[in-house]
């Protein structure tokens, strides 16, 4: 008996949001994901039930790519959906799966499985952030009060911990089914737009500082005490509180992944019946989109994790070339060098701003650099694969809707061939481009303190819910097209 007959009773069992009959009117569509958007932004905003003072968040950098919001029952955010997915494209990549998703019924499998795999990581993230490490520390005084000890308040933490976690599954469930997009994509778009606006507008924006507009207007009106006739003036103007460099950067990423997604290698096709009736396959440069960013820097987070946990366990007794820990942040060892740059003042030396040697520095700057850069690329063909985008299941969809490409037979291994000129060193080439830009806007910074990796999401994700929404716009308008696209 194999694994699928063993776990089948299980996993055909775990609950799951049922599929509508037939087609949903736009804007119910629409009314569906406004409602989740707004269940989403509520539940950030709800805190934690006997949490204590003196708490840290283990994914602070990490905090715009997870979709969260430390202290609150969104605590985990996305983090357990994206490690879930990364285990499931692993065991797909390395074929131990043995999953068809053609098949309905291994579909359903591969589905319950996911789920599952998300309630594990929501217990392996949760219990060392509840009871370990004292990410998350219990209220001395409600433990008193209710006679249950301090045990007994960290298992309410974990137990609305786990709560938070399941919604956001479902949550996102529910907008992939019944809604516009997906649920992962809009909950990082909030995330990250939330610090963005912070990062212009808040009088006390991200990281302690004023917001780029409050800045700029004490700037302009002298009442901020900053000389740009001096060297350290204009190093606030640019890197400081002026934030002239994030500024130019933000910019430049929104052009660049804007044209990116605009580049595409566009293959002709032709009805088979239907004389006149022609098309064009378009593969972008971005096929795999950002999306697999998330996984690398979702590896990145748990690495970090790891090492928060071992020190807040270990303390003095940790090896110095694990990791060495200052305020929190590791400043030497393993663990610093596996963590990622976000910002100038962590790689420019020269201004007095970091500590480490500039060996160091280029080191961490050089792993980070090919880190993103391999595992963009790798994680770009395991979700290709996965999503069913590569040249077999495209060519197998090309033919399935009576189309073909002009000079070649109808078959779809021949086009297969075809299109493996394309996808396959298209896809390579996207994910490293994508991993060598969220390197680039982290070095020089971003308004909010976002990330170039949230940035990155931001702008494709946002990108393609334009076109989706538009697409969804014109089979409204004619129904026609609807059936002929199914």
């Amino acid at each position: 008996m194999g694994w699928k007959e063993t776990a089948e009773p299980v996993l055909t069992r775990m609950p799951s949001v049922t599929r509508p009959e037939g087609h949903i009117p736009f804007r119910r569509k629409l009314s569906w994901t406004a409602g989740v958007l707004v269940l989403y932004f509520f539940l950030t905003n709800v805190f934690l039930y006997g949490l204590g003072g003196g708490g840290s968040d283990p994914f602070g950098q990490f905090r715009a790519i997870l979709a969260g919001n430390p202290g609150t029952i969104m605590q985990l955010g996305i983090g357990p959906i994206v490690t879930a997915s990364i285990v499931l494209q692993l065991l797909g990549g390395a074929n131990l799966l043995g999953l068809d998703t053609n098949d309905p019924r291994d579909q359903i499998l591969y589905q319950g499985l996911q789920k599952l795999l998300v309630l594990v990581m929501i217990c392996l993230t949760g219990i060392p952030l509840v009871f370990f490490g004292g990410f998350l520390p219990p209220n001395q005084q409600l433990a008193g009060s209710l006679g249950i000890g301090l045990f007994g308040v960290q298992l309410i933490l974990f137990a609305q911990i786990f709560v938070g976690g399941v919604l956001i599954l479902y949550m996102d469930e529910v907008i992939s089914k019944w809604g516009v997009g997906s649920g992962i994509g809009l909950f990082i778009i909030a995330g990250v737009s939330q610090q963005l606006l912070r990062g212009l507008f808040d009088v006390q924006a991200v990281g302690g500082q004023s917001g780029l507009i409050p800045t700029w207007i004490g700037i302009l009106t002298g009442s901020a005490d900053v000389s740009v006739l001096t060297a350290q003036g204009i190093q606030t103007l640019l890197l400081g509180e002026g934030q002239l460099v994030a500024v130019f950067t933000t910019l430049l990423i929104f052009a660049i992944v804007v044209y990116a997604e605009s580049v595409r290698v566009e293959i002709p096709l032709s009805h088979a019946r239907v004389k006149g009736a022609r098309g064009r396959f378009p593969v972008k440069l971005i096929y795999a989109s950002v999306l697999p960013m998330i996984l690398v820097r979702a590896i990145q987070a748990n690495i970090q994790f790891l090492g928060q946990i071992l020190q807040s366990q270990l303390g003095s007794g940790m090896p110095n070339w694990l990791g060495v820990y200052s305020q929190g942040s590791p400043v030497g060892g393993l663990f610093y060098y596996f963590s990622p740059v976000y910002r100038p003042q962590d790689w420019m030396w020269w201004l007095g701003t970091t500590t480490q040697e500039p060996w160091q520095i280029l080191l961490r700057i050089a792993i980070d650099l090919t880190f993103m850069v391999i595992g963009g690329a790798i994680f770009a063909i395991f979700w290709v694969e996965t999503a069913d985008m590569g040249p077999e299941a495209t060519a197998k969809q090309i033919q399935n809707s009576g189309m073909q490409i002009p000079g070649f037979r109808q078959n779809p291994g021949v086009m297969e061939k075809v299109l493996e000129r394309y996808i396959p060193q298209v896809t390579v080439i996207g994910g490293a481009l994508v991993g060598l830009l969220a390197v680039g806007a982290n070095m020089m910074g971003t308004i909010g303190n976002v990330g170039g990796t949230g940035l990155l999401l931001t702008v494709s994700i946002t990108y393609k819910l334009y076109e989706e929404i538009a697409e969804e716009q014109l089979m409204e308008m004619h129904p026609v097209m609807r059936q002929m696209f199914g």
